[in-house]
């Protein structure tokens, strides 16, 4: 459930904008019209005065808080004048010694002095409201706070810049001007010539959408390496799963010994490859059991299964191939045809091999084969192929060496799906050779859509809703 935002923006709020722990530094914030006073009130430079009124907009100055005659804590204040603050607001950030108790109460006297507590996400809904950032660029402040590798770093400082929204922007003049066209010609036709319009339009319409169709194709990749990728490891007992899991995590996370069974249950981490990030199941082994809690087990492999897009298969290579690895081969081919990838890893190739490369090759169809890997878990030869493999296989490398900006937002996608079929409609209705009047509907509707990914024509509870997924002090 959304949580009420306060409309109102005269009033003065403060929150900590950092964790409170025992730390070396804290930070305190205040945004609104009373931010300088309340902060005057309870500080003083080294000459025992409450100057903080007179300090200038983009300074930090050294001196103490203070309540009433008791000395709080030595601190360095910086004061931002409206306009040219995160806000847009006067704000003053109170940088004071880190401790939770410290932290506590200069947030208590400042709440005490007038201010309110900051709910999650209003520092930054203020500075949406106050029209610094758009809907787009805000959604982009907390995918920073919240990037787990390189990728989602990149690519949510680039929307954050307004990578998104320039592109939203630009398009939507485009519309916006064919839109005013069509309008300004059908109820003054002498002075507007449409002869020859429907063909302009259309090659307006499909460098529009072939803009909208490369962002709208590329997302569900981009989402897929912000958000990590779903990998599943399977295989027989004994195979070397939990090991695997381990040194994927780099701890040990799983059981391991020689007892065939160990892992009951799904075990879920997420690990880094290379920057590549994986959100990682290790799984019951799956083979013909009586035991009613490892079938519980192994039909919770099959439903990972179902959902992975990266699917690891151990094979211990010391045995020969085996009636489980050949059911459990049929199933991955399944899910192969549906578009998971595959990778065999032939485990324990520091004994004695009995299952090769070409052992494993025939339990697949010849149109569709996994990728193979020849390792030892004991020893860790061969597991450095390990991330070369998943890069070929998602194209990561080649994806983060394009300059190019992904919707990551799934609200986003929906957003610029919905253009785009708006987009596609308009190029129909030119081929249907129909009248201007209905190029003007679907090139609205396109228009609308983009502006729900800048905030514009979007609804309240929807902004609340975003805005309340925010950590407090943001």
């Amino acid at each position: 459930m959304a949580l009420t935002f306060n409309q109102d923006r005269s009033d003065t709020i403060a929150a900590a904008a950092t964790a409170m722990s025992e730390a070396g530094i804290g930070i305190i914030r205040l945004s609104g019209d009373r931010a300088i006073e309340i902060g005057s009130e309870i500080y003083i430079n080294g000459k025992k005065e409450h100057s903080l009124s007179s300090h200038a907009s983009g300074t930090i100055r050294f001196g103490y808080i203070v309540d009433g005659d008791t000395l709080i804590d030595e601190v360095m204040v910086s004061v931002m004048r409206s306009p040219h603050s995160y806000t847009t607001e006067d704000t003053v950030e109170i940088n004071t010694h880190g401790g939770i108790y410290i932290m506590h109460r200069v947030l208590d006297l400042v709440l005490k002095k007038g201010a309110r507590m900051a709910e999650p996400g209003e520092f930054t809904r203020r500075a949406f409201l106050g029209g610094r950032i758009d809907l787009a660029r805000a959604e982009a402040v907390m995918d920073l706070i919240g990037s787990r590798n390189e990728f989602a770093r990149k690519n949510s400082l680039a929307q954050l810049r307004g990578a998104v929204s320039d592109i939203v922007r630009d398009l939507r003049a485009r519309i916006l001007y064919e839109i005013a066209f069509i309008e300004s010609a059908l109820d003054d036709p002498d002075s507007y010539d449409l002869e020859g319009y429907p063909e302009r339009l259309d090659g307006v319409c499909l460098e529009v959408t072939t803009r909208l169709r490369e962002l709208t194709d590329h997302a569900d990749e981009g989402r897929l390496l912000q958000d990590g990728i779903p990998t599943v490891i399977v295989g027989k007992p004994n195979a070397g799963k939990s090991s695997l899991m381990n040194h994927m995590a780099g701890e040990d996370l799983a059981i391991v010994t020689d007892v065939a069974g160990t892992t009951r249950d799904t075990l879920r981490e997420s690990v880094r490859l290379s920057g590549i990030l994986l959100n990682l199941t290790d799984t019951a082994g799956i083979r013909d059991t009586r035991d009613k809690v490892e079938k519980i087990g192994i039909q919770r492999t099959m439903e990972a299964v179902k959902k992975a897009q990266l699917i690891l298969f151990l094979i211990d290579a010391s045995t020969p191939v085996t009636s489980e690895d050949r059911e459990i081969a049929q199933v991955l081919t399944g899910r192969m045809k549906e578009g998971a990838s595959c990778i065999v890893l032939l485990n324990k190739n520091d004994l004695e091999v009995l299952t090769k490369e070409e052992d494993v090759r025939a339990l697949f169809p010849e149109d569709c084969l996994p990728a193979f890997l020849s390792c030892s878990l004991a020893t860790g030869q061969g597991l450095e192929g390990l991330s070369r493999l998943v890069e070929e296989l998602f194209h990561t490398g080649e994806i983060m060496q394009r300059e190019e900006v992904y919707l990551t937002n799934l609200r986003h996608k929906e957003a610029a799906r919905e253009a785009l079929e708006a987009m596609e409609l308009v190029r129909r209705s030119i081929e249907d050779g129909m009248s201007e009047d209905f190029f003007s509907i679907d090139l609205m509707t396109a228009y609308t859509a983009l502006g729900r990914i800048l905030g514009e024509a979007v609804e309240d509870d929807l902004v609340e809703e975003i805005f309340s997924r925010f950590c407090l002090g943001k």
